[in-house]
């Protein structure tokens, strides 16, 4: 996702203006995404920047990613990490991560990240039965749609109390409120949508930034 949903051309323009200091080495990987095919599946730049300040805020040191894609967002947090910082970064393509890597090398921050390739439902039970449970500050969801609650679940076991998962595509191009879009991702996406305004383990906001993103705070 390039931009914000429903955000004019100029409105956006003058918002990357005026407050998204990206990296010059995030840029450049976004420009190498752009022509890569699922282009699209990038986060917006903005939304990058909203990811850095929550991890700051949170002051964390330990961030969970299920989807990395080409790697913008995992670069982007682990810029925004301490120097002690560490990422699970979790994702099944040998091919679309490898386009981050050099990336995050350039960067600096490829030690903090620990690329995991193999089906994320798998990776988090095995944390889980390493004993990772209440280990992870921050985690970051944005993989396939129909496994979201399965990764959902496992995330808020794996984050301490206090701690923040945050719901990558939760307005899905705006198709959460079309009832003739029926197929799997999207009837998946409105299943958690509606589970999470329900659900009494955690503080909710779901932001418009990107595709919409989802903000759960695991209560203490």
């Amino acid at each position: 996702m390039g931009r914000s949903i429903g955000l004019e051309d100029a409105l956006h323009d003058y918002l990357m203006d005026v407050s998204v200091r990206e990296a010059d080495v995030l840029a450049r990987l976004r420009d190498a995404t752009a022509t890569v095919r699922g282009a699209g599946m990038q986060i917006s730049a903005d939304q990058g920047a909203a990811m850095q300040m929550l991890v700051r805020l949170m002051g964390a040191k330990r961030h969970l990613e299920v989807g990395v894609y080409t790697g913008y967002s995992s670069l982007a947090v682990a810029l925004a990490l301490p120097g002690d910082g560490h990422i699970t970064a979790c994702d099944v393509s040998e091919e679309w991560t490898a386009i981050g890597v050099p990336f995050w090398r350039e960067a600096g921050v490829s030690d903090k990240i620990e690329l995991r390739l193999a089906p994320a439902l798998e990776t988090l039970d095995a944390l889980l039965a390493d004993g990772a449970a209440d280990s992870y500050d921050t985690a970051f969801i944005d993989a396939d749609k129909t496994n979201y609650d399965g990764y959902y679940e496992r995330a808020l076991k794996l984050v301490r109390p206090g701690g923040l998962i945050m719901i990558d595509n939760v307005l899905w191009g705006g198709s959460v409120i079309d009832q003739e879009k029926q197929d799997e991702d999207t009837t998946a996406i409105r299943a958690l949508n509606a589970k999470l305004k329900d659900d009494d383990r955690i503080d909710l906001c779901m932001l418009s930034i990107g595709d919409g993103l989802t903000l759960a705070r695991r209560r203490d």
